[in-house]
This record gives structure tokens, C-alpha cells and sequence, in this order.
């Protein structure tokens, strides 16, 4: 698995969802983001939304979820269509047993941390997620500053997978942009989500290409 980018389309024009994910074709995923204005102060998508979505586009959606009582409401998304479900460990009660109900439903399984939020704690986690998550922001809001204090997180994170010798994927969310995604490659993610910097490029579809290149280069 190479180098994947994961436009957000919180930065979208919601109005134009179905036009505004056409424009950008080459993206690997179509990155959801569902808040519920308790778990972080924003409120986004439904499953409504993201069914008729996942409806609308072939590229495979992946629904980050930033709400409370996660245990109960992941389902509901894998059975929406995505086809990559993200809780916040800090919302989930029960991690492992939602991680093997998300793959049960034919979905992948990721876990997401706040940035604050050590990432050792989890190692014995590993193998049962498809995906670990790493805010680079604190998360509610597109368009934030890329906080650089993630990097030896991120490090660490990927020194554990090596660790364990899983196959997991590492994805970073947080201002991420052609000026901050080599410093991630380099670092080890390998799954990016760009939302500001593709959506006010003049041709997002191409911004995908240099991001993609751009942490091909980093990552070696």
C-alpha cells in the first residue's frame, strides 16, 4: 500500500456535495467528517447524508467520526455505505469490540487520537485496526494550523506497527498541506487528509497529484 490522500469535504460547498466530490476523481477516499456538536463544538453530517453519498460517487468513503457515545452510533455508518469507519478512542467504551463490529459489517476499522492523546497506551490495539488515526489538530474545525508537536507521535506510532509487524495503516488529519505533508511522509504516515488545500486549490483534482507526489518523495 502506497501513498493515499483522503480530501475532506468539510471544506466543500455542502450545498454542491455530489459536484464537489466529482472534482476530484484521482482521491483514494472521500473523507466524511461526522460531528454531533458534543464531542467536539461543531455539528456536520447525518447518516442520511452519507448514505445518499455513498450512493452518488464510486470513490469509497471514509467517515471520521467525532461524536459522543460512539459505541452505539458507528454502525450505523459502516451500514450507510462507508467503507472505513473511524471512532475516537476517547468516546469508545468498548474499542476492540467496536473495532471487530465495524469489520464484521465489511467495513475497515480505524481508531482515532486527540493530539494530546499518547498513542502507547493502544499498542496491544493494533491488531485489530485497519487504520490509527492521528489528530494534527485538535479536532472540530477545518482549516487550523498543522501542529509540528505531533511529529514525534507520529514516529513513535510507526516505530509500534514495526514493532508488532502490522500492516496497519497510519493517517494523519490537521493541516495538512504541500507544506507540511513531507514532514508526515518522513515521519511515517501514510495516509493523509487534506481539506483547506485541496478544496481552495484552482484545480483540487491536480493539488491530490502534488500532495501525493510530494509524500512519495518525503517517505523514500
Amino acid at each position: 500500500m502506497g501513498i493515499q490522500i483522503t480530501p475532506s469535504i468539510l471544506n466543500a460547498d455542502f450545498a454542491r456535495l455530489g459536484e464537489e466530490v466529482a472534482r476530484i476523481p484521482s482521491a483514494d477516499w472521500v473523507h466524511v467528517d461526522v460531528m454531533d456538536n458534543h464531542f467536539v463544538p461543531n455539528l456536520t453530517f447525518g447518516p442520511a447524508m452519507v448514505e445518499a453519498l455513498a450512493r452518488s460517487t464510486p470513490t469509497p468513503l471514509d467517515a471520521h467520526l467525532m461524536i459522543a457515545d460512539v459505541d452505539r452510533h458507528a454502525m450505523t455508518y459502516a451500514e450507510a455505505g462507508c467503507s472505513s469507519v473511524t471512532f475516537h478512542v476517547e468516546a469508545a467504551q468498548a474499542p476492540v469490540r467496536l473495532a471487530r463490529e465495524i469489520r464484521s459489517a465489511g467495513a475497515r476499522a480505524s481508531m482515532a487520537l486527540r493530539p494530546a492523546t499518547p498513542v502507547e497506551p493502544y499498542e496491544d490495539l493494533l491488531p485489530e485496526l485497519d487504520m490509527l488515526l492521528l489528530m494534527t489538530v485538535e479536532p472540530g474545525f477545518g482549516g487550523q494550523k498543522f501542529l509540528d508537536l505531533c511529529l514525534p507521535k507520529i514516529r513513535r506510532a510507526r516505530a509500534l506497527m514495526a514493532k508488532h509487524g502490522v500492516q496497519t495503516w497510519l493517517q494523519v488529519d490537521g493541516g495538512i498541506s504541500l507544506e507540511t505533508i513531507e514532514r508526515c511522509a518522513e515521519a511515517g504516515a501514510d495516509v493523509f487528509v487534506a481539506g483547506s488545500a485541496v478544496y481552495s486549490a484552482d484545480d483540487p483534482d491536480a493539488m491530490i497529484t502534488e500532495l501525493r507526489e510530494s509524500a512519495a518523495a518525503a517517505a523514500g
